[in-house]
């Protein structure tokens, strides 16, 4: 079997020929969470919570195991899929780890990248032995139907690049570039769960296109939304959601430059920078924003 490519995970059809396209629009909810999961995560403290120690572990892969933000990626797709149709018992505080390692053996496996259990868990505070972490492998191939070549959003970049038809290859990596950070980040979005990867894939590059090339977003927004395969009234509910994540994630760098800026700084002469500055405005000036 070749190697997997997230980008490319149909590796039986030759180059991005319609045919390929289609197969991919096609497949793509067969390798979503259920839609009950999305649900559930909107209220059940229990599951959220779950997830975001979950992803959290998974993560803390990438300095004790050294693993790439693309197997980190689908080991996260691999744990939404298990737990929207296996029901998690309450109480064991231990599933979420060995869910956890399964999951990243697995993706590790499909990468063709070196994965050690035990250095994995030495660092993370605990051990499961061979034995129990494949039989927890085999639950997860089990509950996803064995459908380890996830359709990802990374499988849709090139497709709607080349709707775009840039000449510039180093504009091209650049839009890709910034969409590939925006689906790493919206993986932590529990509302963003339940727009497909499509859509979530169109949705990033044309955030990132409205970043890097604010005059050309109109004619991108358009041949997006004129794509056959694309639901507009989802892909601006998924765009606007989006937006407001890298939003809110720019304010919160914002506060901690901020606060951290501020924190060299001792109250007395916060105080007295304060008053000087209030004295040579005189008692008429007026606070400006940041």
């Amino acid at each position: 079997m070749d190697k997997f490519d997230l980008e490319d995970p149909l590796t039986s059809l030759d180059g991005h020929q319609s045919d390929t396209i289609s197969a991919l629009f096609s497949s793509e909810s067969d390798h979503m969470p259920s839609y009950n999961y999305f649900q559930c995560l909107k209220t059940s403290d229990f599951y959220v919570s779950f997830r975001q120690e979950a992803i959290s572990l998974i993560l803390q892969a990438q300095y004790s195991s050294n693993l790439d933000p693309y197997t980190q990626y689908l080991a996260v797709n691999y744990m939404d899929r298990f737990i929207s149709w296996q029901e998690i018992p309450q109480g064991n505080p231990w599933i979420v780890r060995l869910l956890v390692i399964a999951c990243i053996s697995l993706a590790a496996k499909m990468k063709e990248i070196h994965f050690s259990f035990s250095d994995f868990q030495r660092n993370e505070g605990f051990m499961f032995d061979p034995p129990a972490i494949q039989r927890m492998e085999l639950l997860v191939l089990d509950a996803l139907n064995w459908r380890m070549r996830s359709i990802t959003p990374f499988s849709f970049i090139t497709f709607f690049v080349s709707l775009f038809q840039l000449k510039d290859p180093p504009l091209t990596q650049a839009l890709k570039d910034r969409a590939t950070n925006i689906i790493f980040q919206a993986r932590n979005e529990i509302n963003l769960l339940e727009f497909k990867p499509s859509i979530i894939g169109a949705s990033a590059l044309l955030l990132a296109c409205h970043e890097l090339f604010p005059l050309q977003f109109p004619s991108f927004e358009t041949s997006v939304l004129s794509c056959e395969y694309v639901n507009e009234e989802k892909m601006m509910e998924c765009f606007n959601e989006m937006q407001e994540m890298v939003n809110n994630e720019m304010s919160e760098s914002i506060v901690d430059m901020v606060s951290s800026s501020s924190s060299t700084r001792t109250p007395v002469s916060v105080l007295d920078c304060h008053c000087r500055k209030s004295e040579n405005e005189g008692t008429n000036s007026t606070m400006q924003p940041l």
